[in-house]
């Protein structure tokens, strides 16, 4: 048989095994399926290196960039993910006396596993000890009491789509419209079952407007019909006092969704 390659995950399991004392040796090549004199063969190799692969032998050109200076590039990544490659060029020019050029920095970090990636942002504003307390308790009140309130908007660009496809080397194109247009808002709750109410206004949604929605559609919104064949079954009020269903309205930290009169309306339909 010619020689063939043997994962280094399959050498690692054959002498973790061995050295774990679960199998015979007969056992252990059965499974992974190689020869005895294979299998010393790794046992005397990782006795004498520490692995179970053999080191290879770089050829070529050596690298501009060792080992330490990519380290020190990735902790500068991940202390501020934004750079430029030419800012990233400067900082290792002057910090590490390196002068290369980007294609060489680019394929650096592309071997290291580092890729061009949508920036997830978060406010500086952000207080992560705030947010663990309100994850804690949140955590202690049962799903189905809690009901989301949130807002989103559209408008006439809305729908556009930024990517497209076309032969390599031609552009695409698409003609859509410049102006924004005509401005949609809409308001909602979801609860754990699905949406419980919702509205919709022209333009953005004000505090009165929000204020109206709250006090008729949701806090104090009597009842909602259950209808099975076209008649009325049952029916089930929107909200409900704590503890209960849709008892706990939880909103984002938006503007209109602060000031006494939100509290006071609260406080009026608790009961």
């Amino acid at each position: 048989m010619g020689n063939r390659r043997i994962s280094r995950d399959v050498k690692v399991a054959a002498l973790n095994l061995y050295e774990q004392g679960h199998l015979s040796i007969k056992q252990i090549l059965a499974c992974v399926g190689f020869s005895r004199s294979t299998f010393f063969r790794v046992i005397r190799l990782w006795r004498t290196t520490g692995d179970v692969v053999r080191p290879q032998n770089h050829t070529g050109r050596p690298r501009l960039l060792h080992h330490d200076d990519v380290n020190h590039l990735i902790r500068l990544i991940h202390h501020r993910p934004d750079w430029f490659l030419d800012e990233l060029l400067n900082l290792l020019k002057h910090n590490r006396f390196i002068f290369v050029h980007y294609t060489t920095f680019h394929r650096e970090l592309e071997r290291a596993g580092m890729s061009t990636k949508k920036l997830d942002e978060i406010a500086e504003e952000r207080s992560e000890p705030s947010r663990l307390d309100y994850i804690r308790e949140i955590s202690q009140i049962p799903a189905d009491y809690l009901a989301f309130l949130d807002e989103t908007s559209k408008n006439d660009k809305t729908p556009g789509r930024r990517l497209g496809r076309a032969k390599k080397g031609k552009h695409t194109v698409k003609r859509r419209k410049a102006v924004r247009g005509r401005r949609l808002t809409a308001t909602g709750v979801r609860r754990l079952r699905g949406m419980l109410t919702s509205t919709v206004v022209e333009g953005f949604m004000h505090r009165d407007q929000f204020l109206g929605f709250l006090e008729h559609q949701v806090v104090s919104f009597p009842y909602c019909s259950v209808v099975i064949s076209l008649k009325p079954v049952f029916q089930l009020p929107l909200c409900s006092p704590y503890p209960g269903p849709s008892s706990v309205l939880v909103m984002d930290n938006a503007r209109i969704h602060h000031g006494e009169q939100i509290i006071e309306l609260c406080d009026r339909f608790r009961q």
